[in-house]
């Protein structure tokens, strides 16, 4: 599996049980959310500003996508989460299983940044993004078309420590646009 199958699997939307562990605090939190994966196009303006804000080439960027979240937590039952981030993965060319995946907005601090992934012989997708307070760490894979598994973990800046842990089984709404 390379990148552009991996995202192309990944499209639509997906509904999401995350459990996880926050070590520092010794809490469990549930989260339910709907997560909508939608390609963008290379042209698109903010892949063009992504790339350029990391000195790529916007040439090089394969299957850009955009992620939008909603959902809410077991810690607060009146906040909504929610959010949408651009992301850009740059296929290394020498070796099209790895490469960078760019981001507008990251996983464990909501800034852009700039993670390696790979893809293992089995489609797991592997991403480790170093932040300036934190590490994070995702792997994902695909049960069958329609359910895949993730798994993050956030780390000290240093990976000396965990920070949280969690856990996400998704699984793809095959309704015809309603939602429910």
């Amino acid at each position: 599996m390379d990148i552009t199958q991996f995202v192309d699997q990944s499209l639509g939307r997906w509904r999401s049980q995350r459990s996880a562990h926050h070590l520092a605090f010794g809490h469990f939190e549930a989260v339910e959310s709907t997560i909508d994966i939608v390609t963008v196009a290379t042209n698109d303006q903010r892949v063009i500003e992504l790339c350029k804000s990391y000195d790529v080439d916007p040439q090089t960027a394969t299957s850009p996508f955009q992620m939008s979240w909603k959902g809410h937590s077991d810690w607060d039952d009146d906040e909504v989460m929610e959010g949408s981030c651009v992301l850009v993965p740059i296929p290394d060319r020498d070796r099209p299983n790895q490469g960078k995946l760019l981001r507008d907005q990251g996983y464990a601090e909501t800034v852009p940044a700039a993670g390696n992934y790979h893809l293992t012989d089995d489609g797991t997708f592997v991403l480790l993004t170093a932040y300036d307070r934190a590490a994070a760490e995702e792997k994902i894979w695909f049960v069958n078309p329609n359910l895949r598994c993730r798994v993050s973990l956030i780390k000290t800046s240093n990976g000396a420590g965990v920070v949280t842990a969690s856990f996400s089984s998704e699984i793809r709404s095959l309704s015809n646009g309603s939602g429910s």
